[in-house]
């Protein structure tokens, strides 16, 4: 295939220096966008008189031919073209003659290329936002039908204080709730159409780039040339949300990972989610969960690359600048398979309740609600908190729990305890007794329910 810009040179590239240059590789998926944008820019063309109306309609034709045929698999895309953009262009000109050579008029790659990647990450972080709020349904789900299992709430992985599954499980929707909104946030601001930059500069040609923007649903247009085509601040932003979509399932991984153990065996993963051993027959490995937690390195890795490109690079347009693509389509990728399939191990997990309480009866995780019983009685906080400090020490000597303490035991500490000590320590009181907003009582757990369903509905 003859290279568009053959005219300058005397000789042919390099094969190796062509297959080096080639992105068709991976632009190749924006083959969608690519024409579409195409359309949208033929249109306008004969709108403004720059070619006829039959011609336009001509080359719209000829591109809706093109597009009909790489979706049926009539036309393959040849992978020896330089990149996907000249593909269309050969293509459409071998098609319908000369008319197809007037297509590029008032653009360059240069702005093409930006309109189509804006295109494509904009559609697909339709499906990013899609997939996080079926992870999110499947996280309440869980939420709402465990309300009434108590496990150990922790703090530097040491058992702090008793909290409810349902509790748990809702942090985690609270952060894949705000990446939703960073999704949406990236993606209502790259909706602006760079088409009309041209190579930098604009065009001398009377077009008009908000006809072209409407036509493809955009906000408006980049009201800078320069920025329109030297701009990848989308990419990294979208990635830099995929990025933090991965922390929240790396740690939600790690926690299924030890809750799935035997240490702990909170929750037992389904069989379709697990794997075994290759040698060792009881093994029932978490290896979904641990690629989630693996796949996180590589999305920030991604983002790393992005902005390592972008470091130092003079305006506008640089060769450099193809580098963004393999980056964000790896990130976008990885971020989706992830997704895919958290959410069926989540939604298919089964919570073992009896092993969570007794996990929580363990560890003195009622001590603070002690040191508030005598708190509430006029005993000063730090006094009662160095109170039940030692309650805890002269306990653990006499390897007894808070619970199994005689009255008379706790009398030689203060005269405060009375017998109703045992009530408010009980683990379900603690959790009860947890009335502010977003804690783990059960009307607070509610309420979060109700939100996450309510944001689920928007």
């Amino acid at each position: 295939m003859d290279k568009m810009w053959a005219g300058r040179f005397q000789k042919a590239a390099a094969p190796e220096a062509d297959d080096f240059n080639s992105s068709i590789a991976f632009d190749s998926r924006m083959y969608r966008q690519d024409i579409q944008g195409s359309m949208a820019h033929a249109a306008m063309l004969a709108a403004q008189g720059v070619i006829g109306q039959a011609e336009s309609e001509h080359i719209i034709d000829g591109l809706s031919s093109i597009l009909e045929d790489i979706d049926s698999g009539a036309l393959e895309i040849d992978m020896g073209a330089e990149d996907i953009h000249m593909f269309v262009e050969s293509t459409l000109t071998q098609r319908i003659g000369d008319d197809g050579k007037k297509l590029h008029t008032a653009r360059s790659r240069n702005d093409q290329v930006a309109l189509d990647l804006r295109l494509y990450l904009r559609e697909e972080a339709g499906e990013v936002v899609a997939l996080l709020k079926k992870l999110i349904a499947a996280v309440v789900k869980c939420a709402e039908e465990n309300q009434d299992a108590i496990m150990p709430g922790y703090t530097h992985l040491q058992r702090a204080q008793p909290i409810t599954f349902a509790q748990h499980l809702l942090a985690y929707a609270m952060m894949f709730m705000r990446d939703v909104g960073r999704v949406r946030d990236a993606a209502a601001r790259m909706n602006y159409s760079p088409l009309g930059s041209c190579a930098l500069a604009g065009t001398t040609y009377a077009i008009d780039r908000q006809m072209v923007a409407e036509r493809l649903g955009f906000d408006g247009i980049t009201l800078n040339s320069i920025d329109g085509v030297s701009d990848r601040d989308f990419c990294v932003e979208l990635m830099s949300a995929f990025a933090l979509i991965m922390a929240h399932l790396s740690r939600f991984a790690e926690e299924v990972i030890l809750w799935s153990s035997w240490e702990f065996k909170f929750v037992e993963l389904d069989d379709a989610y697990t794997t075994g051993s290759s040698i060792m027959p009881q093994k029932k490995n978490s290896d979904m969960a641990e690629l989630v937690r693996g796949k996180t390195g590589r999305v920030y890795g991604d983002l790393v690359a992005m902005l390592t490109v972008l470091k130092g690079l003079p305006l506008a347009y640089n060769k450099d600048m193809q580098e963004d693509k393999e980056a964000v389509f790896d990130s976008l990728d990885t971020v989706k398979h992830c997704l895919g399939i958290f959410t069926p191990m989540i939604a298919t997990m089964t919570p073992l309740k009896d092993n969570m309480y007794a996990a929580a009866q363990k560890g003195f995780i009622n001590a603070t609600d002690l040191a508030d019983y005598l708190t509430k009685r006029g005993m000063p906080f730090r006094t009662a908190y160095k109170t039940v400090g030692q309650i805890v020490a002269y306990a653990m000597s006499h390897g007894k729990v808070l619970e199994t303490m005689t009255l008379a035991e706790y009398k030689t500490f203060s005269d405060l305890f009375e017998g109703d000590l045992y009530e408010e320590i009980s683990l379900s009181a603690c959790v009860r007794k947890r009335i502010s907003a977003g804690g783990t009582g059960p009307a607070s757990v509610q309420a979060q329910i109700k939100a996450v369903k309510e944001f689920l509905q928007q």
